[in-house]
């Protein structure tokens, strides 16, 4: 039997069909109604009703701010983060935060449940117990990670052997400053006891490893200003992260050179104590390709042309993943951030899907080792939970030593 189609239905030849791009923003929308619904319908399940059982004023109180918390969280992230209002950004940023500690923890609760189950404590005091466990739990991390993120970072020292280093340069130091993220809560007295923190190490290098801000320059402009007096004996380097290519890319990197920092826009420099040298390199972050900016893109080939391949390399990459280029290209040493730790446990199991480490020093291949840092910031929720802030200290040695 033949069919007829009317001219609208029939696919034009040459045309890709348009059927799948509509219905993208409609699979967007609804996962994002979906998450939605988890982050917020399971915490109000199991601490407001219908578990609990709690007299009618105590539901109508929680179900109020529950609501109101949902109903103001996607307008403030859009207003924040998608139009630049700050004061938008931080109400936005702290209901995720809150949310997602809470969600978390209420999850976990259902194996507190399970106990009290097995002891043959029945509701509605066994979900009032798991309640009011979750409730102290939750905001003792919220106060506690709060006080973790907006605190100056703790210095973490860590020793690197790199074989190719002369002995003239063992004992190098590399003070390693990244993931900044100034933002909307205006945080210029924290960047300067920063800086009087990373100072006070009498770093030979001194490298921050990108995003450093949410924002345009002219935005973040007072909160970046303490990176200018920053002090290092031989050089302050610095590569760009996937947040400045949210803003302006080209734009961190003209105003870290004007507080006198070495932009490692794919190139290279050599420090020299005695008879060594020690190459020191930066590639563009992997989403710099994308962004639309020209000229950026990761380029390991164009960062280390002409050097010599005698020489120890350290290199710094946002990312950790970006560490199979280090390998192909014989890097010694790739320092990388972006981690951040998981900054909100157990968010960290959702880094780890996405980057090879989560923190510290790692072995990969037969030459090249990477320290991914925490930070020192943090980015979006103001919080830290199990996942500390850092300043690094590398000490650098050769074998001999």
């Amino acid at each position: 039997m033949a069919t007829t189609e009317t001219p609208a239905a029939q696919a034009r030849p040459g045309r890709p069909s348009t059927r799948g791009r509509r219905g993208r923003p409609s699979r967007f929308l609804l996962i994002i109604v979906v998450v939605l619904a988890l982050l917020f319908g399971v915490p109000w399940a199991v601490l407001v009703y219908p578990l609990p059982h709690w007299p009618t004023p105590v539901t109508v109180a929680g179900t109020i701010v529950t609501v109101l918390a949902l109903a103001a969280f996607p307008p403030m992230m859009i207003l924040g983060h998608g139009r630049g209002r700050d004061w938008a950004a931080r109400i936005g940023d702290t209901i995720l935060g809150v949310i997602w500690i809470v969600f978390a923890w209420t999850v976990l609760s259902f194996v507190l449940r399970l106990g009290l189950t097995v002891a043959g404590v029945a509701d509605p005091a066994r979900s009032r117990i798991v309640a009011i466990a979750v409730a102290i739990v939750a905001l003792g991390l919220i106060g506690w990670g709060n006080r973790e993120a907006m605190r100056v970072p703790r210095v973490r020292r860590v020793d690197v052997t790199l074989p190719r280093l002369g002995q003239d340069l063992d004992g190098t130091t590399v003070a390693v400053l990244t993931d900044t993220h100034y933002g909307p809560i205006n945080r210029a007295a924290w960047s300067a006891r920063v800086v009087e923190v990373v100072n006070s190490l009498d770093a030979d290098v001194v490298c921050h490893v990108g995003d450093i801000a949410d924002g345009t320059p002219e935005q973040r402009a007072e909160q970046s200003a303490p990176l200018g007096d920053v002090r290092a004996t031989l050089a302050r380097i610095y590569v760009t992260g996937n947040h400045e290519y949210f803003s302006e890319g080209q734009g961190w990197l003209d105003r870290m050179a004007s507080l006198g920092w070495e932009p490692m826009h794919n190139r290279h420099v050599v420090v020299s104590r005695g008879g060594d040298r020690l190459v020191l390199a930066g590639i563009d972050d992997i989403t710099a390709r994308h962004s639309g900016r020209p000229g950026h893109g990761a380029d390991i080939d164009a960062a280390l042309s002409g050097v010599s391949p005698d020489l120890p390399v350290l290199l710094l990459a946002h990312q950790p993943k970006q560490i199979g280029d280090a390998i192909r290209a014989g890097v010694d040493l790739q320092i990388s951030g972006h981690t951040h730790g998981g900054q909100i446990w157990p968010f960290h199991l959702l880094v780890r899907t996405d980057q090879p480490v989560l923190h510290g020093l790692s072995r990969h291949g037969d030459r090249t080792q990477l320290y991914t840092s925490r930070g020192a910031g943090f980015w979006g929720p103001p919080f830290r939970v199990f996942a500390p802030s850092e300043i690094t200290l590398l000490t650098l040695h050769s074998p001999a030593s």
